[in-house]
């Protein structure tokens, strides 16, 4: 089959692979009809690059047709429409039985201190194939797969394997009060979504910050407050002054390590990608800093008594906080991974009118392109080419 692979930094390129088998009674094979390109795909593009192996399968956003399932895969049929959770998890251990899947013991990588397994995210979750490929091999496929209807297009269903799910996870854990306010910070498309997503459950004042226009046009017209950062000389100071001078109520980190404006952490993190691979693996674990721009701004927002939530992916070991700002302020933080199947069906029901689209998830994809594009497509999202917000590969060359 083919699929997109990483062979160095900033190199990824579409090769033969071998097709993926059953291995275990609980796997199923799926035939990807639709896989994106995620925001942190681009941590692996460059950053993290420490962490890949050469020939590792990308991709942790995909839907498709079943082919194949295990004696063991549950009430999972060939035929069957299923979007993937990026998050591979069991179902029933202990963590998944409180709804924690992001952090399931069956499948948790113990050797690297790192929770539940991911699709086409390095060997420190599992390194498990990815799912920008034509086939994918789903394991715990008695749990994770999530069957849609027939009848809408992949996109209406296939940011339930990611976008959706975090986006939902963000505005939770920032325990917006009702008619309260948020800002957003990063408008990629998790922030898209979650400025959304606090719309649809009753926040009043939503703010989308970000520096790029085509996706703080996108935010506008879809009904959100933008805040130009690169145009603003006091952003934080902007939101305070429509809060009432107290500023939101909570505050949403959408980008995670690759903010812009921390030329620091820039230097650290390149400095970090061109040392030898075992090197480089012990500074990060120990020592790797983020950029943090994002998360200070973040921090400056919020409200005495708010709370910060981070669904931005963060790597660094030895990141600075403003630890004395945010004990005085009595800021809340909570962060993490999503937990995928935990969200789902309440969102799913969302999606499946085909008149309605209550979240704007049809107003998200910018381009679409065939599998073989992926090297331009990762090229041209690292760089923010051409309005590129979110990107569609799609294994069958259609666009």
């Amino acid at each position: 089959m083919r699929a997109v692979t990483w062979q160095g930094v900033e190199d990824v390129r579409v090769q033969d692979v071998p097709d993926p088998a059953i291995e275990r009674p609980t796997d199923a094979v799926v035939e990807v009809t639709s896989t994106a390109i995620c925001g942190s795909d681009l941590h692996l593009y460059s950053p993290l690059g420490m962490f890949m192996e050469a020939g590792d399968i990308l991709g942790h956003e995909a839907m498709g047709t079943v082919r194949e399932v295990g004696s063991e895969a549950g009430g999972l049929q060939p035929g069957d429409r299923v979007v993937m959770p990026f998050n591979i998890s069991c179902g029933y251990c202990h963590m998944c039985g409180n709804g924690c899947y992001a952090q399931c013991e069956t499948t948790q990588v113990r050797e690297y201190g790192k929770g539940a397994a991911l699709f086409g995210y390095t060997k420190l979750y599992g390194h498990v194939p990815g799912g920008q490929a034509e086939y994918l091999r789903v394991p715990q496929a008695h749990f994770g797969p999530i069957r849609v209807p027939e009848g809408p297009p992949d996109e209406r269903f296939l940011f339930l394997s990611d976008v959706l799910p975090t986006a939902w996870q963000a505005v939770v854990w920032a325990d917006v009060p009702p008619g309260g306010s948020v800002a957003v910070v990063g408008l990629g498309p998790i922030g898209q979504m979650a400025a959304r997503i606090a719309r649809h459950r009753g926040a009043d004042q939503v703010f989308g910050l970000d520096s790029v226009p085509e996706r703080l046009a996108m935010a506008e017209r879809n009904g959100i407050t933008p805040v130009d950062t690169s145009a603003e000389d006091d952003p934080a100071g902007l939101v305070r002054d429509r809060t009432e001078g107290r500023g939101p109520h909570s505050v949403i980190d959408a980008v995670g390590m690759e903010a812009h404006g921390s030329p620091l952490g820039r230097a650290a993190q390149t400095m970090a990608s061109l040392l030898p691979g075992g090197v480089a693996e012990k500074l990060v674990e120990r020592a790797g800093v983020d950029r943090m721009a994002a998360l200070h701004l973040a921090c400056d927002l919020v409200r005495r008594s708010g709370t910060v939530s981070i669904s931005g992916v963060y790597g660094g070991q030895a990141d600075p906080m403003p630890m004395m700002d945010l004990f005085d302020k009595g800021v809340q933080i909570r962060m993490g991974q999503a937990h995928v199947r935990r969200w789902t069906d309440v969102i799913l029901p969302l999606l499946t009118e085909a008149d309605s689209d209550p979240l704007g998830v049809d107003d998200l994809v910018t381009h679409v392109v065939g599998l073989e594009q992926a090297p331009q497509a990762y090229d041209d999202f690292q760089h923010k080419r051409d309005g590129a917000i979110k990107m569609v590969l799609r294994p069958d060359g259609s666009a």
